[in-house]
């Protein structure tokens, strides 16, 4: 055996998560079961309790303190500032060594700044945003996206493999970021396209079942249709991704776009019909609720 090997398997892998919601929540309950998560943090300190309780972990009132007890980091937050604002704290008391992975969607822009901060305490930082939605974060099942130092993800990939089962290393610090907003492009793209389909069906009278179960499975079929096509004909807009956090994750997409000159029209009106949606009490709901925009 290598030394190299040698070292990965002499890698302890006690894991901390922030953020608990919920994805964060799915994302933690698969550590636990894995034998990996030692601790937990979150703003509201009773979903910390509740949850703690259930997956038998410690409760850490501050990110400062979850900080000092671990070598490995999960933090799972909603926007830029959360993330450098969480980095921030947990600078001043992580321990050296310690890897910090970022499964958030922020920009590539903060996750290396998160990255530099973070350089400066001898601490590694690998920026590794999912894509799944609740589903995925609730059976382990995620697809994740990683930027930053491969040596450092084999590090701690059997702790990435105990959320996501498949695991793709894209290159430096950002490019994990960088590929998600790819991502989240595209669901913006399709959401637009099935639910205008739908909306379409539906003004032809056609049975929106069969249409959904024949072209689900033709070439025009996808994930999105298979799983929200029927429940966004029956107004069912649980949520599986929030509309609110695409929105946000469709700003962040717009903002990069813009310092590389590059133009999102399809990306910029979902997120103005998201706008509208929220407006209207849909933020919480799920995308597919995009749907109510084209038939009412």
């Amino acid at each position: 055996m290598g030394s190299y090997a040698r070292s990965v398997k002499l890698f302890m892998l006690n894991v901390g998560m922030i953020g608990l919601g919920a994805m964060g929540q799915g994302m933690a309950k698969n550590l636990a079961n894995a034998g990996f998560l030692t601790t937990i943090y979150n703003r509201t300190t009773e979903k910390s309790q509740d949850l703690a309780e259930k997956l038998n972990v410690s409760i850490s009132f501050s990110p400062e303190e979850l900080a000092s007890k671990v070598n490995v980091i999960c933090l799972c937050v909603s926007s830029d500032n959360d993330v450098l604002e969480i980095i921030q704290a947990i600078s001043k008391t992580v321990l050296p060594d310690t890897i910090v992975i970022d499964m958030s969607t922020v920009s590539s822009h903060a996750a290396k700044q998160a990255a530099a901060i973070l350089a400066c305490k001898n601490v590694d930082f690998l920026d590794a945003p999912v894509s799944g939605g609740i589903e995925g974060a609730n059976t382990g099942r995620l697809a994740m996206m990683v930027g930053g130092d491969e040596t450092v993800l084999e590090k701690v990939r059997p702790v990435l493999q105990a959320m996501a089962s498949r695991i793709v290393y894209i290159g430096e610090t950002g490019t994990g970021q960088a590929t998600k907003a790819v991502n989240q492009i595209m669901v913006a793209g399709i959401n637009q396209a099935v639910t205008e389909a739908l909306a379409f069906a539906k003004s032809q009278n056609l049975p929106l079942e069969r249409i959904i179960d024949v072209i689900s499975n033709g070439a025009a079929g996808n994930w999105f249709l298979q799983h929200r096509g029927l429940t966004m004909t029956k107004s069912n807009y649980q949520a599986g991704f929030k509309l609110a956090l695409h929105h946000k994750d469709l700003a962040i997409c717009e903002r990069m776009g813009e310092k590389s000159g590059v133009n999102l029209p399809l990306a910029t009106q979902t997120r103005l019909d998201y706008e509208q949606l929220m407006a209207d009490g849909f933020g919480d709901c799920d995308i597919s609720a995009l749907y109510h925009l084209k038939v009412k």
